[in-house]
């Protein structure tokens, strides 16, 4: 079965950065994690440019993707560096690199701190990967149709839930 909307594919990736000196940095591998991704294709679960890449691809196929800034985390905003309160933060322990989950225009963001002076905190709410070109080499595991309650979601379910079971595959 070919990789197409609608389906729940399991894959594990190593994904690097790519330096100015075109070494590359490893970020982060979910085979040395021993944790595969599971995402549903076709639903903005995964950057784009990696998603594109995979339709297609079967169980055992294994592909490596270099993607610019665009086709992953967008470029870095200068505009989304501010500077805030501390009292935004009530009684969290802040220092530079400090990372919070907050709720943005468009759902949940990641605000890195970038300074704390007093009572004033920069922050940076480009996405912690954004103006970056990175590579994922991946290989693709499991590929299966999503079932409904998956399809409403719009995110693969975790096993043995009452809505993943295989009676309730939507057949495409």
């Amino acid at each position: 079965m070919s990789i197409t909307a609608h389906q729940v594919v399991t894959l594990h990736y190593v994904l690097t950065e790519v330096l100015n000196d075109e070494s590359e940095q490893t970020l982060d591998d979910s085979l040395a994690r021993n944790k595969p991704l599971e995402y549903l294709h076709g639903h903005d679960n995964i950057v784009a440019g990696l998603e594109q890449a995979l339709a297609g691809l079967k169980v055992g196929d294994k592909k490596s993707v270099t993607l610019a800034p665009e086709q992953a985390y967008g470029l870095r905003n200068e505009a989304l560096v501010q500077e805030v309160g501390r009292g935004a933060f009530g009684n969290a322990q802040l220092a530079p690199g400090s990372r919070f989950q907050t709720e943005g225009e468009a759902g949940p963001q990641i605000v890195t701190v970038v300074d704390v002076a007093g009572d004033r905190v920069t922050v940076d709410t480009n996405h912690p990967l954004a103006g970056r070109t990175l590579c994922y080499a991946v290989t693709i595991l499991d590929v299966r149709d999503a079932t409904r309650a998956e399809l409403a979601k719009g995110h693969p379910l975790p096993p043995g839930t009452e809505h993943s079971k295989v009676e309730d595959r939507k057949v495409l």
